[in-house]
């Protein structure tokens, strides 16, 4: 199992939810990828992009600057 940081700090929707699918896209399944971000946004995006694709949310975050998502590759 891999376990991936993408820092998306700074960026705007829809570019978080974007970036996450290409990542997701080079890990395999079951693998983790932890998403730090400070849209707004994010906080309904990330959670619903999982749920629409097969992806499991293990943990979401409210940071001082955003937020932290601790995701699972689903199959």
């Amino acid at each position: 199992m891999t376990e991936t940081l993408l820092d998306l700090k700074g960026l705007k929707c829809p570019l978080p939810v974007l970036k996450t699918r290409k990542a997701l896209t080079r890990l395999n399944s079951g693998d983790q990828l932890t998403v730090l971000t400070t849209d707004p946004m994010a906080e309904i995006d990330i959670p619903h992009f999982c749920r629409e694709n097969g992806h499991e949310l293990l943990a979401a975050e409210k940071l001082e600057e955003g937020h932290r998502f601790q995701l699972a590759k689903g199959g």
